[in-house]
């Protein structure tokens, strides 16, 4: 394909895995430039231990790692030994049977194994010591080294350049796109820059003033000499890579020598700009001198665990650099600040070749189709996630916590608090419990809510459920449907949208009516190109030209940024920081709201799915319809100045109607009963909207187009799979999400999200199944933990089907 100049900067594992995809799409005009020798480059890669472990929380991460294996074993740079974590304590134990449901739910066999079991896969384990574990079959080590040289090997054929000992010294930028890569040796133009530089990927994005959160952190690996009863192995290894998790170790074998990975020690976090140049390391840039001493709790255990061991020396050490982000996912995607920028970074060889394949489909088609990257996407971010201390702050913690039992509600302990909304000094007042989302400080549940658990029917759930739980979280849910609750939303992000352009604007990028008059509120989507979902937004029509749309968070707003017409005719704001808005919501809303407002909020005066600007009491607020807990109320926005007095008008008239401050808890419950979705846990880019049950939202009249329109209407009438609501009967069985669904002995699906339903008295699961499984009262089970739990498919909504309860 010509016409697209493309230069990668940075030939490791995932440079080389790009250069190879696209030239197999048929770009050819692309260059590869490394300031190091090629394939030795002097990087993360040309010393990583290569350990392909594929099982993660994450889906999309799990399927990277998969196509990495595929791809590494038939270009013969992959060995599938397998891959074994054993646990000693039974707390691992658990979390290894809640990894084998995470690899069931994704498609990945595993399988768990008795102590004896695992002895007999990996002799040099002390079977006193371990109490069970969890294989992979198809885990492996991959050779990083080869498997660079091998496709740049294939992309040089296909007539893709590879320059070696080139140093990138900036990139020409002209009309806010890049024009080339200057290196010490000459321009090379450019139309497109990939940035697979690693450890050096904040240097390069900062020459397009691009601030990209990813810190160098060394991690120890040593190696030992021969040890006794590995003498005479042939191969380089026989036996599965082994995970330790409890120790924070892992092991790989080299012939008779036996290597050991550590991340039990102190951060050691190293600024990009300090890492040393190729003709200045002693060995490499990315290999540090080795610290013994932070070395010698790994060795006392590895002695204990690996008995064989203690007739071994360690012979040989490195901290080798690798890169940590804020939130342990990759970076990829293209720069705001450049057009023509791109970065793939923060990517370690475990998932190369599927990032190279997204990379490369993103690139070609201008969407990928074959993983969802909107947990990866580098646009994530919101401004204060970007800055300094905060990047080398969460990397260092994550780097702690890299091999924990992080449970899916356990908020980050540093750094608090961050954003807190003006509701937070009555909030604190009230007890509430505060978990943590991008940055917010957002209550869980609230202490003062107590005593309304008394004589209630709350049921609590077992161990792992029954974290960050309170049994105050069910009381606020059911008052919430008896009487009136404030919940505080400042959290969603808010965008403006003004201009005379605004309504074309807004009907070209989502599937809504958004051209109904003045005081329409509208429900609709955001799509791809290629049909798949990549938000859910409410757009407001507060004016002729003027929106205000609740989005999910900041790949939205870069979403809106980089559909802008080039006119002028459309302005996008944020105005998240600025405002604040609250949830009055139950079937006492209504006698709460016209003390305040006045009558223009009775139920003829204000419609369901309406809004409006108004006062409550002295304060001006933009008032809408709506509730995501299904009841009769409003969403309530003023600004940040006026928030906390807000909350004071309402909170001293709702005395009268029995009302209470809820949390995230009693939300969540709520939500489910009325099968309200969330997007990035029950629908992701993936999905359409057919497929998650929002077709409704999807405008068919019209003769203007939307983004994706072309691609859903083959996506309708194929579709296979479905967002299905699952009823569980028995009160301690709350799963949490991201467990896999069977029908008999047959993994069918997984669970997105899940809670107990206070008002209908069940457990309550949202899963994606096959189509033809997704028939109410179908019979089917959820692997949870150790256990199968019986589940049944529902009708949906479970609560108030006729909106009796949201149109009151």
């Amino acid at each position: 394909m010509a016409g697209r100049r493309v230069v990668i900067i940075g030939a490791g594992v995932v440079g080389a895995a790009l250069a190879e995809e696209l030239s197999a799409m048929g770009w050819d005009d692309v260059t590869v430039v490394d300031q190091g020798p090629v394939p030795v480059t002097g990087g993360s890669s040309s010393h990583a231990p290569g350990l392909v472990f594929q099982t993660n929380p994450s889906k999309t991460m799990t399927e990277m790692a998969r196509y990495t294996v595929e791809k590494f074993s038939a270009l013969g740079c992959f060995l599938q030994v397998g891959g074994l974590e054993v646990a000693t304590t039974p707390e691992r134990l658990a979390e290894l049977r809640r990894r084998h449901g995470w690899a069931t739910a994704w498609g990945v066999e595993g399988l768990l194994l008795t102590p004896e079991e695992c002895v007999a896969r990996h002799s040099l384990l002390d079977p006193g010591r371990v109490l069970g574990g969890f294989l992979v079959p198809t885990d492996g080590l991959a050779r990083a080294v080869d498997a660079v040289e091998i496709q740049l090997r294939l992309a040089r054929e296909r007539g893709v350049r590879v320059l070696e000992r080139h140093e990138v010294l900036d990139i020409r930028v002209e009309d806010d796109r890049v024009a080339a890569v200057v290196t010490d040796r000459g321009e090379i133009p450019a139309d497109l820059v990939v940035c697979c530089a690693g450890i050096w990927g904040p240097k390069i994005a900062g020459m397009v003033g691009m601030a990209l959160p990813l810190t160098p952190l060394a991690h120890q690996l040593a190696w030992t000499g021969p040890v006794p009863a590995l003498r005479g192995q042939t191969g380089e290894a026989v036996r599965p890579i082994l995970r330790h998790q409890d120790a924070d170790l892992y092991y790989r074998e080299r012939s008779d020598r036996l290597g050991i990975g550590f991340y039990g020690h102190r951060p050691m976090p190293v600024r990009p700009a300090d890492i040393l140049p190729v003709g200045e390391a002693e060995v490499m840039p990315s290999v540090l001198p080795f610290t013994a001493g932070d070395f010698a709790p790994a060795w006392a255990e590895t002695r204990a665990l690996l008995p064989a061991t203690r007739e071994a020396e360690i012979e040989e050490g490195v901290n080798g650099l690798f890169s940590f982000t804020t939130d342990n996912m990759p970076l990829l995607g293209e720069s705001a600040q450049a057009g023509g920028f791109w970065v793939a970074e923060a990517v370690w060889v475990t998932h190369s070749a599927g990032v190279a394949r997204a990379m490369a489909e993103w690139l070609v088609d201008g969407h990928c189709s074959s993983f969802d990257l909107h947990e990866c996407d580098v646009n994530r971010f919101e401004p204060h996630q970007l800055a300094p201390e905060y990047v080398l702050t969460r990397a260092a913690q994550n780097f702690v916590e890299v091999y924990d039992i992080v449970h899916p509600l356990q908020p980050p302990e540093n750094l608090r608090p961050l954003r807190v909304s003006p509701f937070h000094t009555r909030q604190r007042e009230l007890g509430a419990c505060f978990l943590e989302a991008g940055g917010w400080e957002r209550p869980q549940w609230y202490g003062a809510n107590a005593s309304l658990a008394d004589g209630r029917d709350i049921p609590e759930p077992d161990g792992w459920a029954a974290r960050h739980w309170s049994p105050i979280v069910g009381a606020e849910a059911q008052v919430s449907r008896e009487s009136v609750a404030l919940y505080d939303m400042s959290a969603l992000k808010r965008i403006e949208v003004s201009g005379p352009g605004a309504v074309a604007f807004l009907r070209r990028l989502s599937t809504g009516d958004i051209g109904r008059p003045v005081g329409s509120v509208t429900y609709c989507l955001l799509l791809d190109a290629d049909g798949g979902i990549r938000g859910d937004i409410t757009v407001a029509r507060l004016g002729r030209d003027l929106f205000q749309v609740g989005a999910n968070g900041n790949l939205d707003l870069d979403w809106f940024h980089r559909h802008l017409p080039a006119d002028g005719s459309v302005v996008v704001r944020d105005i998240t920081a600025g405002t604040c808005c609250v949830g009055v919501w139950g079937p006492r809303a209504r006698d709460l709201m016209e003390p305040l407002a006045g009558a223009d909020f009775s139920r003829e005066g204000f419609g369901y799915f309406r809004g409006r600007h108004g006062h409550v009491g002295t304060v001006p607020v933009t008032a809408l319809r709506l509730s995501y807990i299904g009841e009769l109320g409003w969403e309530l926005y003023t600004t940040a100045d006026l928030g906390a007095k807000l909350w004071d008008t309402l909170w001293e008239e709702g005395q009268r109607h029995g009302i209470i401050a809820a949390g995230r808890g009693a939300f969540s419950s709520l939500r489910l009963e009325k099968g309200y979705r969330s997007f990035g846990v029950d629908m992701t880019y993936e999905h359409d909207p057919y497929e998650a049950g929002l077709g409704f939202a999807v405008r068919q009249a019209g003769e203007d187009d939307f983004i994706g329109r072309a691609a859903l209407e083959e996506r309708r009438a194929a579709v296979r799979r479905k967002l299905t609501c699952l009823t569980i009967d028995g009160p301690v069985a709350v799963v949490m999400g991201k467990e896999p669904v069977y029908d008999g002995d047959r993994p069918v699906g997984y669970v997105t999200s899940a809670a107990y339903g206070h008002t209908i008295g069940r457990g309550i699961a949202y899963a994606w199944l096959p189509a033809a499984l997704s028939v109410p009262g179908r019979a089917l089970q959820i692997g949870y933990f150790d256990r199968r739990i019986t589940a049944a498919v529902a009708e949906e909504p479970l609560y108030d089907p006729a909106m009796k309860r949201l149109r009151g």
